[in-house]
């Protein structure tokens, strides 16, 4: 019974407890509660007033951004205003000012009507008294006034003429005198700035050989070897007693190189026989065809010009196998460009397009097939037919003035080609022809009569022609060098230009003993 008893009274002890706990912990709890919530209560206002002040802040200052915006506007509306009316103000005062000077302008018409009529009627005064003094003339002259005219236009003609005459003479030597000055110093510039190089070539190449028995193996049996080579390269093979070497000969310096190669390789290698030389001989054309398009390009890249066709670039390749009066073609074609580039630099015009059209000159002369055109024109026709501008298509057919020059390149070019070709060195001819040629001037020289000697220097580049003081005059010295200018253009063949010089001189000599 005592255990029971103290069950109960620990169990109610136990839910006494438990209810005073849970009371304690229950105020507890709303302390903490309220504590947190007051907090929360003044985190919130506190966030509330900075907002409310960061808000104000914004208003202000978007207030003050649109105050100063508007304030912009109306300067830029009150300066428009001010410049409309300062326009309104120009623009009345020069309708006041048109108003006053049109009021002068009508003061000045009357006027000057006023004037026109007096004058009118002075000229009828005059016209009458013209007549009458025109009627006495004719009367004390016994000319009609129409003949007196015509008498005193005559002489005022001829007085006009004279006058002309000197002043055209003195006029043309003055452009001469300015023209030679300025021509010679662009040339001589272009020629300094210019290099130059030269290379011979000719018709004929020796090929040279070890020994006798090497020709008896390019001859072959019974000619069957030469005969081959002869056929497949185009060149006539000449084996004759002189030691140690072969002639080549054929018009053509393509076939020439291309025969000297394939015989080289033909003597290095040793096996000679139609069937070798036809294989060597195949090689080679592929390795000067390939030479040639190098050539080609290492030129246009020496001289800087781009975008060319490639059949230009490979007959412009060819010119290094083409010689024109013993002057390589191609050597004389850079030359040429370069020139071309210098004078037209120098006289403001395009120097790229004119270093072209130097270039392409002369690409006439190594056409595939022989054309029936002269070679400038057969140039041209290339230059067109491969898209060339028509500036260097024209320059390229005037050069020999076959054609019309249209462009200012055109001269330019057809100037660096004489350049070129004429300076001394740059073109070789056979010695008998250079003394024909010479001799042939002195006489047409001495067949005038009043000539006492004649000397052609400068390689045939001048003729001086002494004449006799007593029996040749200034004017007819004149006239000799004329005349012997226009008779060697119609009768004779030559590079360049030939100046006449005609000397008249007077000496007075005496001894002192």
């Amino acid at each position: 019974m005592v255990v029971i008893i103290s069950i109960i009274v620990g169990i109610v002890a136990f839910a006494v407890g438990f209810v005073f706990s849970n009371s304690l912990l229950r105020k507890k709890i709303e302390k903490k509660s309220e504590s947190i919530l007051s907090e929360a209560k003044e985190k919130a206002e506190v966030l509330k007033k900075e907002k409310i002040l960061q808000a104000k802040e914004k208003f202000l200052q978007l207030k003050t951004e649109h105050e100063k915006i508007i304030n912009e506007k109306n300067a830029k509306i009150h300066a428009g205003e001010n410049r409309l009316k300062q326009k309104e103000t120009n623009f009345q005062q020069r309708i006041e000012e048109f108003q006053r000077k049109s009021k002068e302008l009508e003061t000045i018409r009357g006027n000057l009507n006023a004037q026109l009529d007096l004058v009118n009627k002075k000229q009828a005064e005059l016209e009458k008294s013209h007549k009458r003094q025109v009627e006495a003339l004719e009367t004390i002259s016994g000319l009609s006034a129409n003949e007196a005219k015509e008498q005193l236009l005559e002489a005022l003609k001829d007085e006009a003429r004279t006058e002309a005459m000197s002043q055209i003479s003195d006029i043309i030597e003055e452009a001469k005198i300015t023209a030679n000055r300025e021509a010679k110093k662009i040339i001589v510039e272009t020629i300094q700035r210019t290099a130059t190089e030269n290379a011979i070539e000719n018709s004929v190449s020796v090929f040279n050989i070890d020994s006798d028995e090497v020709k008896g193996r390019i001859i072959g049996r019974e000619g069957r070897n030469i005969r081959t080579l002869e056929a497949l390269t185009g060149v006539e093979i000449i084996i004759d007693d002189s030691p140690d070497a072969i002639l080549l000969s054929s018009f053509d310096p393509v076939r020439r190189e291309i025969a000297r190669l394939s015989l080289h390789k033909l003597v290095t290698d040793g096996r000679i026989h139609p069937a070798r030389i036809e294989e060597v001989v195949t090689k080679t054309k592929k390795q000067i065809d390939q030479e040639i398009i190098e050539a080609g390009k290492r030129a246009t890249i020496d001289l800087g010009i781009h975008g060319m066709h490639h059949e230009l670039i490979r007959m412009i390749g060819k010119m290094k196998y083409r010689s024109s009066y013993g002057q390589n073609l191609l050597q004389h074609s850079k030359e040429v460009a370069n020139l071309c580039a210098t004078m037209a630099a120098e006289l403001g015009l395009n120097p790229k397009l004119a270093k072209r059209a130097g270039l392409l000159h002369d690409i006439g002369k190594v056409p595939d097939n022989e054309p029936e055109l002269p070679h400038a024109l057969h140039g041209m026709k290339l230059a067109e037919r491969f898209k060339e501008k028509p500036e260097v298509c024209n320059a390229i057919g005037a050069h020999h003035d076959e054609i019309e020059m249209k462009n200012l390149i055109a001269p330019i070019v057809q100037v660096c080609d004489a350049i070129s070709g004429a300076r001394p060195g740059a073109r070789r001819e056979v010695v008998e022809a250079y003394i024909q040629r010479l001799n042939k001037l002195e006489e047409l020289a001495l067949a005038y009569p009043g000539v006492v000697k004649t000397y052609a220097i400068q390689a045939g580049r001048e003729l001086r022609v002494i004449v006799g003081a007593d029996k040749v005059g200034d004017n007819e010295a004149t006239q000799i060098s004329y005349d012997l200018s226009k008779k060697i253009q119609d009768e004779m063949t030559y590079p360049g230009q030939i100046k006449i010089t005609v000397i008249r001189e007077v000496r007075s000599i005496n001894y002192a003993k």
